[in-house]
């Protein structure tokens, strides 16, 4: 089992099961709480579970590398947990977790443009093929309203950046530390406002205790055990031991996975998923071609913001 624990390839199935699940548990997680509930939920689950981690290892910490991990947590623990539920009311969970493939693109481009990466050609290509497939793909999916579906199909696509921009501040600020430790003050230091945030809404008081409602609790509580902290964990340790850009190729499962649930709970299913699922995995193929894991200067535009 410890083989396993420290083989990158296990991780990232695991990583992909866990994730690739995370888009029909939030569907079903919405028919009796809202996004927001959902997200804050998420955040105080795991923080309280992984708080016995988090905070012994908070006190030993620098002031600066705890407020890397407040940046850190915010892009790949914060805003995602909202966006996905947010964009969920209004797009299926399929095309959520389509659109979430787009990590590996955003890494290299941010790379590009705030590490001095120099792309190939076949990368650049790569580039312009998946963000070709993620149009088609947005453009031919279900939408009732389409001015209002391409607003909330943006949403997984900003947090796919999300994820780019912590995985990169990872590698950059936080190698020092322990994937585990990582995480955990991650959502040590996000269980304040989580709880904060639940007390204003009226989470604990507002909702009538039926079958449905312990339903959705139950999946909300898989959603953080499994698809948050978890799932966090293994990533973190991923883009420690290998690069955020092999730590990012979940995106090949993820979609895969998120589409077959969506279909096993009946939602449509087009000719466009395969054909722009095919493009956007060419092109994350292509942008992976690279091998050479970028050198991140210690001084770089993105700490000057």
């Amino acid at each position: 089992m410890k083989k396993c624990i420290q083989n990158k390839w296990f991780l990232l199935i695991i990583l992909s099961l866990t994730w690739g699940s995370s888009f029909i548990l939030i569907k079903k997680s919405l028919l009796n709480f809202s996004p927001y509930e959902i997200g804050s939920l998420r955040l105080l689950v795991a923080g309280v579970l992984l708080s016995f981690i988090g905070i012994p290892t908070l006190r030993k910490l620098d002031k600066k590398s705890i407020y890397y991990i407040v940046l850190a947590g915010l892009y790949s623990s914060v805003l995602p947990l909202f966006l996905f539920p947010i964009a969920q009311t209004r797009i299926s969970s399929s095309l959520a977790g389509v659109l979430d493939s787009l990590v590996p693109i955003f890494v290299l481009l941010i790379g590009f443009t705030f590490y001095g990466l120099k792309p190939k050609i076949s990368q650049v290509f790569g580039v312009i093929l998946s963000f070709f497939g993620v149009s088609t793909l947005i453009f031919f999916s279900e939408s009732n309203a389409e001015e209002t579906h391409l607003l909330y199909a943006m949403l997984p696509v900003i947090a796919s950046v999300t994820y780019a921009i912590s995985a990169l501040l990872i590698r950059d600020k936080l190698m020092h530390i322990n994937s585990v430790e990582l995480t955990a003050v991650m959502f040590t230091l996000w269980t304040p406002p989580a709880f904060i945030s639940l007390l204003f809404m009226g989470t604990f008081t507002s909702h009538e205790p039926t079958p449905q409602l312990w339903s959705s609790l139950g999946y909300i509580g898989i959603l953080a055990v499994m698809g948050t902290t978890l799932a966090v964990i293994i990533y973190n340790k991923l883009i420690q031991e290998t690069t955020a850009v092999f730590a990012s190729s979940v995106s090949y499962l993820l979609p895969v996975l998120a589409v077959i649930w969506g279909i096993m709970d009946g939602e449509k299913f087009t000719p466009w998923y395969i054909f722009s699922g095919i493009l956007i995995l060419i092109g994350i193929y292509l942008i992976q071609e690279k091998k050479v894991e970028p050198q991140l200067p210690k001084k770089n535009a993105m700490e000057k913001h």
